[in-house]
């Protein structure tokens, strides 16, 4: 029986994402692939530096130990890289050095992977390249551009939290475009109106989901066991205030999904909140919102927020 990838938690990543290949990235800018091929082979065995997505990308992983066997684990990593086999055996490589159960790879010669994201399954996919997650997004795919920072992963934090805008990454852009369109005022009125009725699931809503169903894993751990610390902590900061924030709730509860922590911003900066937070990851489809270097933060590039920006952010 083929292993069956559709009940678990997907997530592809780049080796871009995964690690930081700059100085490998400009030799084969500056000298072409044949001198890249033969840097790569020369250091294969040099393990490379951790990348941006690193910290979340392990923590993930260790939310396997939750389930009750290991051949049936709650999440699988998935690299998707435009490196060659040969080229790419140094990210194999460094990912063994760092004791990441990351099995499964798909090398493409340079082609765009978005189009593997569906035959995997896959909720999320992480990548450094814009282009990639650009052709990714306008394909219907669940893909993010992670953000160059400089956050210091504390190996003694072992929890897991993760931080959500809305509109345009949890629900589609129906909200954000009455806004683009016809201000504050119709944007309220739009969501008091339909304050009873879900919004339609945007790029990251599947995600959120399979997240949230480990979340229920954990609950059931804390039933059994009070001293059971909690390792996955989700939080939505969006800029929608009251009265919008009833359909938001209500959007949710339709989808049988919670979250810890809601911040109703109103416009104020999202980047104080979150630097106090401090999330391992953080999805907003607006890049004005990404504005801390010391938050790795996610760009999804969908809807009308990334086709005009008039200065409101969901």
């Amino acid at each position: 029986m083929a292993y069956d990838l559709s009940q678990r938690l997907v997530v592809g990543l780049s080796s871009s994402a995964l690690f930081d290949l700059t100085e490998s990235d400009q030799i084969f800018k500056e000298q072409g692939e044949k001198a890249y091929r033969q840097y790569q082979r020369e250091h294969q065995d040099d393990v490379l530096k951790t990348g941006d997505a690193y910290p979340f990308i392990r923590r993930l992983l260790k939310l396997n130990e939750l389930s009750s066997t290991p051949e049936d684990p709650l999440v699988e990593v998935i690299l998707l890289s435009k490196n060659d086999p040969d080229t790419g055996l140094r990210v194999m490589n460094s990912i063994e050095h760092y004791g990441l159960p990351i099995t499964r790879a798909v090398f493409l010669q340079g082609q765009s992977p978005h189009q593997y994201i569906p035959a995997f399954d896959i909720e999320l996919f992480l990548s450094a390249n814009k282009q990639d997650i650009d052709q990714a997004v306008a394909n219907g795919l669940p893909a993010g551009q992670i953000l160059k920072g400089d956050m210091t992963d504390d190996d003694a934090d072992e929890q897991l939290r993760i931080a959500f805008d809305f509109d345009g990454v949890i629900i589609d852009d129906e909200a954000e475009a009455v806004y683009k369109s016809g201000k504050l005022a119709a944007f309220y009125s739009h969501e008091t109106h339909k304050v009873n009725i879900p919004h339609h699931a945007g790029p990251l809503k599947s995600f959120l989901a399979r997240i949230a169903f480990i979340q229920q894993v954990e609950e059931a751990k804390i039933a059994e066991d009070a001293s059971y610390q909690r390792i996955l902590r989700v939080s939505i900061v969006t800029a929608r205030s009251a009265p919008a924030h009833k359909r938001m709730i209500n959007t949710l509860r339709d989808w049988d999904i919670s979250t810890n922590e809601a911040f109703f911003m109103g416009g104020i900066d999202k980047a104080k909140v979150l630097e106090i937070l401090k999330p391992h990851i953080f999805f907003d489809d607006q890049v004005l919102h990404l504005t801390s270097p010391k938050i790795p933060s996610v760009h999804i590039p969908f809807g009308v927020a990334n086709q005009v920006d008039n200065g409101k952010g969901s």
